[in-house]
């Protein structure tokens, strides 16, 4: 996620440049090892999908961000901190560290600010870091849900970015009202607005879904997935 509300984060521009520079595919292989869905790399004339999540059409092109970051009014960079969560850090420490490496290449020069995992909801909801990495688990699998949450102007806890956009907000009410009355031709032009919208605006950059992985014994058997992740034991069997 990234704070819209923080210069230089509150150029478009900046953000777009930014989104550019994110190295996925070694996030892919080095910190996640493959197991996770990357939520980039849509094709340039994919359509929009009545999804979430559903990838980005960005890719890694150092090129085109240092362009971007020009154009913005940046062409030496800046400086800024780069924050995760202590408490995960066998993701977030070698996320950020490609991170850093690969925003260093367009001149933004990165302090990496790690977070003890006990302290980490109380700075974020603060909403005064300026670039961090984050995860949301909604838990209802709805694009109206993941965005009234994460991206509407009343600003829940969770829109971490403080992002406020009055189309979005717009997008998102008439998704929830015509699902609620069943209007499914409204309700797919609504997800899809919002969609393009968090796309073009890039208040957050999304990298990828991670894999839920279970291991067990081989006597062990009756594992249910549930969507609040927790394992539920009274359908386990041991033989």
């Amino acid at each position: 996620g990234m704070n819209v509300t923080k210069p230089p984060f509150n150029n478009p521009k900046v953000r777009e440049a930014m989104a550019y520079a994110v190295p996925y595919q070694k996030i892919m292989d080095a910190v996640l090892f493959g197991l996770a869905k990357p939520m980039v790399g849509a094709a340039a004339n994919a359509p929009t999908e009545v999804a979430w999540p559903q990838p980005t059409k960005f890719v890694t092109n150092i090129e085109k961000a240092k362009a971007l970051l020009a154009e913005a009014g940046f062409p030496n960079g800046f400086e800024t901190t780069l924050s995760f969560d202590l408490g995960f850090a066998g993701v977030n420490e070698p996320l950020c560290v490609l991170v850093q490496e690969s925003l260093g290449q367009i001149g933004i020069r990165t302090t990496i600010n790690k977070i003890p995992g006990a302290n980490w909801r109380t700075e974020l909801t603060k909403k005064t870091l300026p670039l961090y990495t984050n995860v949301f688990s909604g838990w209802l699998d709805y694009p109206e849900y993941f965005f009234f949450w994460c991206y509407d102007g009343q600003n829940s806890i969770f829109n971490t970015m403080s992002y406020k956009n009055p189309e979005m907000d717009k997008l998102i009410a008439a998704a929830r009202n015509s699902a609620a009355i069943g209007d499914k031709p409204t309700y797919e032009s609504s997800v899809k607005g919002f969609v393009d919208l968090a796309f073009e605006d890039v208040p957050r950059i999304p990298l990828f879904q991670p894999y839920s992985n279970v291991a067990m014994q081989k006597n062990i058997s009756g594992y249910q997935y549930w969507f609040h992740r927790r394992l539920d034991y009274r359908a386990l069997a041991k033989s």
